[in-house]
């Protein structure tokens, strides 16, 4: 039941110890001296103290981190994460008790059992950025409908891997009884599975958001009918054999031990080899597995395998049908991170089937 399912949400904080204040009348280098020695400290006049210490952040970690290449850039975001997570802002009746702060939904609706805690400064950011995608809804160009992301679920940017999906779905004059949507996410592969006439889509997922958000978001319309949903890995309880299995994995290896909104964006070694065996069990002798992917890792320099050709080589579970790709659309010019290496990135369509 849905309601089993309790939602990734960042975790309250209870000092039992007063934590170093900090207003605009705060020295920031001890303060940021402070959070190094790994003691938390709480925003207490205005809410733009908050962006206003997290910019004097950035740049003392610019001045210790080069930030040219790719992993140069990892290495520098997990020094910001580590020190920014200690930045925490104090919240009562939902609402956060510093002056022009943004009122946020989400408080209420995620945290209905507390009434006085802490969050960190940039969670309270994230939980209003999600907060205005929620409510305002997000216009992509492979569907008609706005999508309304829950907190906590990935929803996509970049859109060039979406239209090459699309594109190949228009085309596509096979079955359309059924299909499996492996990381649902959001949900958009699923929709536009929809819309290109599939009768029934089921779909997974390990992020418990997803499902709670997606379950909301369909409630009792017909297309909760056609897309069926399951808290789970992979597969989950799906057994039986379908014409189309759709995954739009993530593109990088990881590099850490991951959380679940981790999982959006990184794989571990066992996440392909665990999919392409659960997919051979469940795809139809004439059905197609329709991975969506990108050379992303390999421009970057994070490794040299690309684990769709590692398994049509080794795998002999397989063989490939059609590869179709698409150049990215370059970096926008407001991005001060060094991009370069987008003008060679291209997304992927892998069309398989049974070897």
């Amino acid at each position: 039941m849905i309601t089993d399912i309790h939602v990734n949400k960042p975790m309250p904080f209870f000092s039992e110890e007063p934590l170093i204040s900090f207003s605009r009348a705060s020295n920031v280098t001890l303060t940021i001296k402070a959070l190094e020695a790994g003691k938390p400290v709480l925003i207490t006049a205005f809410y733009s103290d908050g962006l206003d210490l997290l910019k004097a952040l950035h740049q003392h970690l610019k001045k210790q981190f080069p930030n040219q290449t790719f992993k140069e850039q990892r290495a520098y975001r997990l020094a910001y994460q580590k020190l920014s997570k200690l930045i925490y802002i104090d919240i009562v009746d939902y609402k956060l008790i510093v002056k022009k702060a943004p009122s946020i939904g989400w408080l209420a609706k995620l945290y209905p059992e507390h009434n006085n805690f802490l969050l960190p400064f940039t969670k309270v950011q994230g939980l209003n950025s999600a907060w205005q995608w929620y409510t305002n809804g997000i216009s992509l160009p492979v569907l008609r409908s706005k999508i309304h992301p829950y907190y906590g679920v990935y929803f996509p940017t970049r859109f060039d891997h979406l239209i090459l999906f699309d594109n190949w779905l228009n085309r596509y004059n096979g079955p359309k009884k059924s299909a499996i949507d492996v990381g649902i996410g959001s949900g958009v592969l699923a929709l536009q599975l929809v819309k290109f006439g599939l009768q029934k889509v089921f779909g997974t997922d390990t992020n418990p958001n997803a499902i709670v958000g997606l379950t909301e978001a369909m409630g009792d319309t017909k297309l909760s009918r056609k897309i069926e949903l399951d808290f789970a890995s992979l597969f989950g309880k799906w057994e039986k054999q379908t014409e189309l299995i759709v995954f739009n994995p993530p593109w990088l290896p990881a590099t850490h031990n991951l959380d679940k909104i981790d999982e959006a964006i990184s794989y571990n070694d066992s996440l392909f080899p665990d999919f392409f065996e659960g997919a051979k069990q469940r795809l139809l002798p004439e059905g197609k597995l329709v991975l969506i992917f990108s050379n992303l890792a390999q421009i970057t320099k994070v490794t040299e395998t690309h684990p769709i050709e590692q398994e049509l080589a080794n795998g002999g579970r397989f063989r490939l049908e059609q590869c179709l790709k698409r150049s990215v659309k370059s970096a926008s010019e407001k991005t001060k991170r060094n991009q370069n290496w987008r003008a060679t990135e291209e997304v992927e369509l892998w069309i398989l089937v049974h070897a």
